[in-house]
């Protein structure tokens, strides 16, 4: 009898957990190591985990990384001959450094909007100032994960983005190494996606809109985010246009795994804003419930080269996060406070679209909230129409108690108009 296919998942913040997840339950091993201390108890109870993850690297037949900045790590495995999922140097740079990506999007034959870096505050002033207009702010580097170092401006004359900035160098100034300041486009905000397998893009893709405020009605400060509407598609004009230009640099560079293009479209064509070379996060729990496949295949494949028929269904799903005080802040504190080991209880015994993120699991088969960010849960809904799948979601929420438990109630609302904008720009058709 033929042992089971065993995976070693590397994560920084414990996101790929539910992956991780998933195909033990399909039968395959699975062993999970995650670097934030904080974090460090995140999946307990759920997958086995280990203290540190080299000394497992003979032992697993796949090895999946979940965060960038480990381009040079898996570039070295796959010269030893390992089956790795993960990232490239190449890679790295063009989600962290924002100068190299947007020139990238356009030696693949994108337009690309102006930008400016600066890493002074009294610098990026003086240059709004001189040159007003509606602008966006966004960090660099490491500290992109800084969401409210992120700005959207809304004033024509740049007046807000004066404001916001004037803020930041009062509580930034000395600690954040650089940020950019681009030209703001209007349109429909849409990402493409779809899984890489060192030579080809395995489609369907998947279109996901992701709603990154707080509160309803994109308000308040920006999260890493509140919840994502998607569905799969095969080569439509919105996937040509888009990831399938990196299809080339992708292969040379041998990068596997999941990469999204988050774009602004128009009438006027598309405009590509940012890369994700790794799983996004809430998009990989809802697309545990999206492919029909089975994830240690389908790994397996990407890691090894391998065309793979990826299965996916049809219609629609919508994903909510679920979360807790202090999210989307940094304060440990406060999540001892307010939300450390609370319990999620059901108002009725639910299995379906419930994703656990920072949870563990106790002896008693209790889930505690873990961790020191309040990201909770993922929960999901999918349907045949996109409305039908905001509903499954959303009674599925309601069934969810946690103490002090917050989440937005407008997800997937954008698509009844996104969607017709979409389709009468020619980007849906086949």
């Amino acid at each position: 009898m033929e042992r089971a296919r065993r995976f070693l998942f590397v994560s920084t913040y414990g996101g790929v957990v539910g992956l991780a997840r998933k195909v033990a339950d399909e039968g395959a091993e699975a062993r999970v190591w995650i670097q934030s201390r904080g974090e460090k108890r995140v999946g307990d109870g759920f997958v086995p985990k280990v203290d540190a993850w080299e000394e497992h690297v003979d032992w697993a037949d796949v090895i999946v990384f979940d965060d960038v900045e480990r381009g040079e790590t898996c570039e070295a495995l796959r010269a030893r001959g390992k089956a790795v999922v993960g990232g490239s140097r190449y890679a790295d740079r063009l989600e962290l450094d924002r100068d190299f990506g947007q020139a990238e999007m356009k030696a693949a034959g994108m337009t690309t909007l102006p930008s400016w870096d600066f890493d002074s505050f009294d610098a990026a002033l003086a240059f709004v100032k001189a040159n007003p207009g509606r602008y966006v702010v966004k960090p660099n580097g490491e500290a992109q994960n800084e969401k409210v170092l992120s700005y959207v401006g809304q004033d024509d004359d740049g007046e807000d983005v004066v404001h916001m900035l004037e803020f930041f160098r009062r509580g930034w100034s000395g600690k954040l190494l650089g940020f950019q300041v681009q030209k703001h486009a209007t349109g429909v905000e849409v990402a493409v996606g779809a899984f890489f397998n060192g030579k080809r893009f395995l489609l369907p893709a998947c279109v996901n809109f992701e709603h990154k405020k707080l509160f309803d009605g994109e308000i308040g400060p920006s999260t890493g985010e509140m919840g994502t509407s998607m569905f799969w598609t095969e080569a439509n004009a919105l996937v040509r246009e888009t990831i399938l230009r990196f299809e080339a640099p992708l292969a040379r560079s041998g990068y596997t795994g999941y990469f999204d293009l988050n774009c602004i479209a128009s009438s006027r064509g598309i405009v590509p804003l940012e890369a994700t070379c790794r799983f996004g996060y809430p998009t990989i729990d809802i697309q545990l419930d999206g492919v029909l496949s089975p994830w240690s295949d389908f790994l397996a494949a990407q890691a090894r080269g391998e065309d793979f028929e990826l299965r996916t269904r049809r219609g629609f799903q919508v994903g909510v996060v679920v979360a807790v005080p202090p999210y989307p802040f940094d304060d440990p504190k406060a999540f001892k406070k307010y939300a450390e080991d609370a319990v999620v209880l059901w108002r009725k015994p639910m299995t379906e679209g419930i994703h656990p993120c920072d949870v563990r699991r106790n002896a008693t088969g209790d889930w505690l909230l873990t961790g020191t960010s309040g990201y909770a849960l993922v929960v999901t809904g999918t349907a045949s129409t996109m409305a039908d799948a905001k509903r499954e979601a959303y009674a599925r929420v309601r069934n969810v108690m946690i103490p002090n438990m917050f989440y937005r109630t407008d997800i997937s609302d954008r698509w009844a108009r996104d969607g017709d904008l979409l389709q009468s720009w020619g980007f849906l058709g086949a």
